[in-house]
């Protein structure tokens, strides 16, 4: 009996799709256009520079953050990312993963402070974060294709749906995880809950939203190649083609690259999160500070000569001795 039923959800959802193309068009548009201007300026902002001009740069914030290793490794991977001619595709792929990662952090946070701040919201979510989560990524690329067409946006819309639930689990449970005594005492002073938010609770919260944020871009890069398949372009461009000519050489290349900027991303996010404890300036505040706060070395007091008083009780009681 069960064999002569069938759900037509699939029915369902393509009517669903042609009311969203057909009364919403607007919108997606809007959304296209500004999504696509964002990439442009990141795209010019990573390409246009010389690559050593680039790798300086990146270099440089290597150091702040971690530290001279941290640096050195950086230059090092970005001149062998350099030497096998795949510089301007790291870079545009750089480019993509910045964007979706960014809009994926600027909706996902939020959304992790909502949750974490009413057990309704927290509820709602945690059913579509689940779904998001456990939804192959070849499966976002269905929809944005709809919606927006082949080229670079159906790739970043595809991987901010795809990167975004790390960044808001994680955000929630940074928050929920302060200490309720803290907040107990601020409330205790007259703080309000937004003060009580910015100044208590996102402050302690930092390491664990950090570890969403490395999340999120580590996400958005692997995703990033994936949209290669529709137009989005970069270095998933050509481990597409390796795959399509079998082109072992190609496709080394070019996975090497993307696991290159991965490792570098990855490690300057997780130096990002404990910044105030490892990096370079804060150590040279922390010496700073301990040279201030350290007492001023004093001279020893010389020892005091007897005197004439002390020497004449010596010699009185040596003349009763006697």
């Amino acid at each position: 009996m069960l064999d002569d039923l069938r759900l037509p959800l699939g029915t369902w959802v393509e009517s669903g799709v042609d009311w969203i193309t057909t009364n919403l068009a607007v919108l997606f548009s809007l959304i296209r256009t500004v999504v696509s201007g964002v990439f442009d300026g990141a795209e010019l902002l990573f390409t246009e520079p010389p690559a050593i001009v680039m790798i300086a740069v990146l270099a440089g914030l290597g150091f702040v953050v971690r530290g001279w290793r941290m640096a050195l490794g950086t230059v090092l991977g970005l001149v062998a990312v350099a030497l096998v001619d795949q510089w301007d595709n790291a870079m545009e792929t750089l480019a993509l993963t910045v964007v979706a990662a960014l809009i994926a952090l600027v909706i996902a946070i939020p959304l992790g402070i909502w949750a974490a701040r009413s057990d309704t919201v927290s509820a709602i979510l945690r059913p579509i974060l689940d779904f998001l989560q456990t939804m192959p990524a070849f499966v976002y690329l269905i929809p944005a294709i709809i919606l927006f067409g082949i080229g670079v946006v159906p790739g970043i819309i595809a991987t901010i749906a795809f990167a975004m639930a790390p960044g808001v689990r994680l955000t929630e449970l940074g928050i929920r995880g302060v200490n309720r005594e803290i907040v107990e005492a601020g409330t205790a002073f007259g703080a309000s809950p937004g003060r009580i938010l910015r100044q208590i609770q996102l402050p302690l919260a930092v390491p664990t939203i950090m570890t969403g944020v490395n999340q999120i871009i580590m996400l958005s890069l692997s995703m990033v190649v994936i949209a290669a398949m529709v137009g989005a372009g970069g270095l998933g461009q050509d481990i597409v083609q390796a795959l399509q000519r079998i082109d072992v050489g190609l496709g080394f290349e070019a996975g090497l690259s993307v696991v290159i900027l991965a490792i570098i991303l990855d490690r300057m996010t997780n130096a990002l999160g404990s910044l105030q404890q490892h990096s370079p300036v804060a150590r040279l505040r922390a010496r700073r500070s301990a040279a201030i706060a350290a007492p001023a070395p004093t001279s020893p007091e010389p020892s005091a000569a007897p005197g004439n008083d002390d020497l004449r009780a010596v010699g009185a009681g040596g003349k009763d001795e006697a």
